[in-house]
């Protein structure tokens, strides 16, 4: 593998892509702790837990993102993450007040589908056991 000076980075959501473009370094939290990426680190894979993730851009920029439960896999000089959810945030202060209000939403509205969800279950039960019982 050729020595580079950046990544390509790509953060995924189920519905969407969140980040991608090049970055110097990458700093996230696995089961086992932080870690940091710089561009000729080694490859691996690794999952990540709910936590904060930092990219240093290539125009010296920071940005800073809240992820949920996801996997984070690096090859030669790509790093793609893949997380269940996750917010973009200008600074710490805005990014735990952004992840506590779009996080609790998503909760709801997850409570909401699986309650429906057991509503069309339930329902169909009933359907079947009609389909049983002995016609007159």
């Amino acid at each position: 593998m050729s020595m580079a000076a950046e990544m390509t980075v790509t953060l995924r959501l189920p519905t969407a892509t969140l980040f991608e473009g090049n970055a110097l370094r990458l700093t996230a939290v696995a089961p086992n702790g932080a870690f940091g990426i710089l561009p000729n680190h080694v490859d691996f894979v690794t999952a990540l837990v709910p936590s904060v993730m930092t990219l240093q851009l290539v125009d010296g920029r920071e940005e800073i993102f809240g992820i949920d439960e996801g996997t984070l896999v690096k090859k030669g000089h790509s790093v793609s993450i893949a997380a269940l959810r996750g917010v973009r945030g200008k600074d710490l202060a805005s990014l735990k007040a952004t992840v506590a209000a779009r996080f609790i939403q998503m909760d709801e509205e997850e409570r909401q589908a699986r309650s429906a969800l057991s509503r069309l279950e339930a329902d169909m039960v009933r359907r079947f056991a009609e389909l049983k019982r002995p016609q007159p």
